[in-house]
């Protein structure tokens, strides 16, 4: 996972991403308009994109809705800082994680590692595979997740998930009938500490919900547990 679409208007900025991602050896390529950046972000030569919400032309939240329809490529957006309602929307869209501006670009490689962490595309790290690329399989009732395939099988229909959601899963499932902290889940599945009033975690939590839709008993699979975290329910649960 080292070649980054970087999509943002601010063209020294993106000099300074190229450089700097540069040199701990990322390829870039950088676009300053939402319409190309989409273009582009869809076409499968990236293996990450990195998209600021305000663009001219279509900004990132439409150019978002454009590649989730097409791809699910890992996506990191860039947001005004303070702006919880960018996040959440970014989050609810389908982007794996976001970046609130100005940021370090430490920060910034940190939160790109993570994402490799849990991408299909990546394997080894530190010379060790990654938990999540060992062939795997979990199963929990009408559910199945292959790691090794990076598929989810949900009574009898696949699944099409983003990576961060795929990873989400697979901890609760390995975890299945415990609940799990939402610190932890941050930990294991963003690679980060949980930041105050940081509702990624929910947000991430709400999409797979949608997605994995409820028991054929009407139950839901995956509870909240007020304060704590979550909690994927066992089928005599």
């Amino acid at each position: 996972m080292n070649r980054i679409l970087i999509i943002d208007d601010d063209i020294e900025l993106c000099q300074l991403l190229s450089d700097y991602l540069g040199s701990e050896g990322f390829e870039t390529t950088a676009v300053h308009a939402g319409p190309a950046g989409a273009e582009l972000a869809g076409s499968g030569a990236y293996d990450l994109v990195i998209l600021d919400v305000m663009l001219p032309e279509l900004n990132g939240f439409d150019v978002l809705r454009r590649l989730r329809a097409v791809s699910m490529v890992p996506v990191l957006m860039l947001t005004a800082r303070g702006d919880d309602v960018d996040r959440i929307v970014g989050l609810e869209l389908g982007a794996d994680d976001y970046l609130p501006k100005p940021f370090n670009p430490r920060e910034l490689v940190a939160r790109i590692r993570a994402i490799q962490r849990r991408s299909p595309a990546f394997a080894v790290e530190g010379g060790a595979v990654s938990a999540l690329n060992r062939p795997e399989i979990l199963h929990c009732g009408d559910l199945t997740l292959d790691t090794g395939q990076h598929l989810i099988d949900c009574d009898g229909k696949s699944v099409v998930v983003t990576g961060v959601e795929f990873s989400l899963l697979y901890h609760l499932l390995k975890n299945a009938g415990r609940v799990v902290s939402r610190d932890e889940l941050a930990a294991g599945v963003l690679g980060r500490k949980l930041e105050i009033f940081d509702r990624s975690i929910d947000v991430h939590i709400s999409s797979l919900r949608k997605k994995l839709g409820r028991r054929k008993n009407g139950r839901e699979r995956i509870l909240t547990v007020r304060g704590v975290g979550y909690r994927y329910l066992v089928e005599d649960d």
